[in-house]
């Protein structure tokens, strides 16, 4: 579990196809990352497979590759990281899995004041979740919704600090974001679904609850 603060960018320094998908060598600036732990890369929760001092390796296999744009990666490119929280952590952002819902598309980005207004093409999967002024992932960064402008459309305000301190302040448009949903609307939506559907919400359903 995450909570969508940025604690530092990585840069991508070594990547690697293997048969099952890639590996991916990060630089960071940490020196205790430890075997096994789970890091948010872009939003993406990854399992570090080796370490040393300052870099950490991971791998994506074929189906995270088909749901993310780590097959785009390459040497060079730099990447939001969060380590997984600690039971008794702040929460400082909101709930996140590090589970990539979908992949949107920044569609404009204009500064107003001291502040980066994007908009984003969003897939219809996370668009459903979306609600003004709740909470989304976007390449890993916990942000609220500022305004949902038209169907399918997202948008987002990147304040100073989170301009500079992630690698939201680089967007362009065109670019591909990793999107996750509100985790506790999603099972909001599940829950209500039979109800909706106008079914027997005492027998099984698709809420697999």
């Amino acid at each position: 579990m995450f909570t969508g603060l940025v604690a530092a960018i990585g840069t991508i320094d070594r990547v690697t196809e293997k048969d099952l998908g890639r590996e991916l060598r990060v630089r960071c600036p940490w020196i205790d990352l430890r075997l096994g732990e789970s890091i948010a890369l872009n939003g993406a929760c990854l399992t570090v497979r080796t370490t040393d001092a300052g870099w950490f390796t991971v791998a994506a296999v074929s189906t995270t590759l088909d749901r993310t744009t780590i097959g785009s990666w390459a040497v060079g490119t730099a990447v939001n990281l969060e380590r997984a929280m600690k039971l008794g952590d702040r929460l400082g952002g909101h709930l996140v899995q590090g589970h990539v819902d979908g992949v949107g598309t920044v569609k404009n980005v204009v500064r107003r004041d001291s502040a980066l207004m994007v908009d984003i093409e969003v897939p219809p999967e996370v668009e459903q979740f979306l609600v003004a002024h709740g909470s989304v992932t976007v390449d890993g960064v916990s942000l609220t919704v500022n305004g949902l402008p038209a169907r399918g459309a997202l948008q987002v305000s990147i304040i100073e600090w989170t301009e500079h301190h992630t690698t939201l302040g680089r967007l362009q448009t065109g670019d591909r974001v990793h999107l996750e949903a509100d985790v506790i609307g999603k099972y909001v939506r599940a829950l209500i679904t039979p109800y909706q559907l106008g079914s027997d919400p005492n027998s099984p359903g698709p809420i697999g609850v």
